[in-house]
Formats: C-alpha cells, sequence, structure tokens
C-alpha cells in the first residue's frame, strides 16, 4: 500500500473528495478511532470509536456538525508504523456558524498489513466553539 505517509495521503485525498468508502478500505477492521473532545463539551464529533462502521457514523457526525472549506496537512513526521500529521483546517461550524481557523495534529498508526489500525486527531476545538 505505500510508505506511512502515502497511506495518510490516500486517506486525506479520499477525504477531500468526500469519498468516505474509500478512506474506509485504508481502515483495519478493529481500527480504533479517537478525537481528543466530547460531544458533552460541545464537540459532537469528540470521543472513540471502534471498527469501520462506527468511523463512518463519525464522519456522518462531523459532516452535520461542521462544514468543511479548507483542509490542508502541512506536515508529515513519519516513523516506522505510524506518522504524525500537522495541519491547519477553515471550517464553519453548523448550522449557521461563523468561519473560525484550527491549528491540528493527526497521528496514524498501523501493523505490517498497511491497515490503518488507529488514528487520533485534536485540534483547537475552543476556535470552533466560539464560531457561533
Amino acid at each position: 500500500m505505500g510508505t506511512p505517509t502515502d497511506i495518510a495521503m490516500r486517506g486525506y485525498a479520499a477525504f477531500g473528495r468526500r469519498d468516505i468508502p474509500a478512506l474506509l478500505e485504508l481502515l483495519s477492521d478493529d481500527v480504533e478511532w479517537r478525537f481528543l473532545g466530547k460531544p458533552e463539551t460541545g464537540t459532537p464529533f469528540g470521543g472513540t470509536c471502534k471498527g469501520k462502521q462506527q468511523v463512518a457514523e463519525w464522519f456522518a457526525t462531523l459532516a452535520q456538525s461542521d462544514e468543511i472549506v479548507e483542509f490542508q496537512p502541512l506536515e508529515f513526521l513519519e516513523g516506522t508504523n505510524h506518522v504524525t500529521v500537522i495541519g491547519r483546517t477553515r471550517g464553519r461550524r453548523l448550522p449557521a456558524g461563523k468561519l473560525h481557523d484550527t491549528d491540528w495534529v493527526q497521528i496514524f498508526c498501523w501493523r505490517s498489513d498497511s491497515r490503518i489500525t488507529r488514528w487520533i486527531g485534536t485540534g483547537d476545538t475552543a476556535a470552533r466553539l466560539s464560531a457561533t
């Protein structure tokens, strides 16, 4: 499937096309997907998902709560079985929020079969919450 950076870039390309099924194909069946934020603090897509079905639901929640206007992975820091990506997003909190800019960090991990087994993401949730 390629290097860790190649795999992460394929996932970002699928996300950019809004092709969530293609992105899900990069994941292991038992993937753990975790965004460091909590629904009870105003981040509806925060928390931990397990398995592709829950990750698909996570993306549906994200689409219902935020309009992604720009999504820019900027720096890829590759290790043996992981890659850490630093980036920036411009988005709009839905239904009618203002635009906000968010810096973020995302970590992809996998085993030898090149399927992503774990993803951890975090961003400036305060910027999102202030965009009302």
